[in-house]
């Protein structure tokens, strides 16, 4: 926002109400109190609501909280074009589909040689991102397919806890690093052969733009907030949460060069997507709408 020429200042979402001139508030039920604050106070300033998963795929299906803040809105941000679907029909002409872009830095792609598969694992272990999805399936890989999962991401759901150090103690094909530093993480990454992305609920990952940018191939549960990502024609899919679907997907990414060849080349021909300036192309353009709105409003 800053490069668009904005001067920027954050806020938690039960802090004060800003000052300001323009109202960007991230995650509709959360931020819905100073959403609706803000609309008193400043009724003739225009807010910008971005969507996340959550809220996509849970709460303005059930919260009337969530659904006022979108009702107070001027312009909604989705992650991915497939969450638009989920706006209430009512409001769906005010939402734009803005697709994450990723800053990976100095971070380049690793080509590898060993004799096995690294897939990686990425984010905060928690119900929504299924995250030991990966290790359940490596029960149905047969050990002739050589394959290794490394996990990283801080716990965010003890019950996790116990899961992870079983399974590190009965397959010495998986594991777990704890949380890692963000470069770390894009380090991990960009010397995995291929990423799992196995979420139940999923706005848009940003690690799926990451492993877009550094031309990672994603082994993807098959959920809009995917598929809305990397496309419906993306070979990547498995069915979400079945550890035996993923279980085949992964042997044959590590079976099938030619298969692999494949994901590879349609997540390079992804990378113009999460540029930055494809992504700040489109953040002006919801501010835009929210303006113009605001001001249709203001002279009715």
């Amino acid at each position: 926002m800053r490069q668009l020429g904005y001067r920027v200042k954050s806020i938690s979402s039960s802090g004060a109400i800003p000052q300001a001139d323009l109202l960007v508030a991230l995650h509709a039920r959360k931020s819905a109190k100073v959403i609706a604050g803000f609309r008193r106070r400043f009724g003739d300033r225009p807010i910008v609501v971005v969507l996340t998963g959550t809220d996509a795929y849970r709460d303005i299906g059930r919260s009337k909280t969530a659904l006022r803040a979108l009702e107070a809105s001027d312009s909604i941000v989705t992650l991915q074009a497939l969450a638009i679907l989920r706006v209430p029909r009512s409001l769906r002409g005010k939402a734009i589909a803005v697709v994450q872009s990723a800053d990976v830095g100095r971070v380049r792609r690793t080509e590898q040689r060993r004799d096995y598969v690294r897939l990686c694992v990425l984010g905060h272990l928690r119900r929504e991102k299924d995250p030991l999805r990966a290790a359940y399936a490596l029960r149905y890989v047969p050990a002739s397919t050589r394959v290794e999962i490394v996990q990283a991401g801080k716990v965010l759901d003890e019950a996790f806890v116990a899961r992870v150090a079983h399974i590190e103690s009965h397959d010495e094909r998986y594991r777990y690093c704890g949380e890692l530093s963000h470069g770390a993480a894009l380090r991990l990454l960009a010397g995995s052969d291929a990423l799992v992305l196995s979420s139940r609920m999923e706005g848009g990952a940003n690690v799926a733009s990451e492993a877009i940018a550094l031309g990672v191939p994603v082994l993807a549960s098959r959920i809009d907030g995917n598929v809305g990502v990397f496309g419906p024609d993306y070979e990547g899919y498995y069915e979400t949460a079945s550890s035996q679907d993923l279980a085949a997907l992964m042997q044959r990414f590590a079976r099938d060069p030619e298969f692999a060849r494949r994901l590879r080349g349609q997540i390079r021909a992804l990378r113009p997507m999460v540029s930055q300036r494809r992504e700040r192309t489109g953040l002006a353009e919801a501010i835009r709408r929210a303006v113009r709105k605001r001001r249709s409003v203001g002279k009715r």
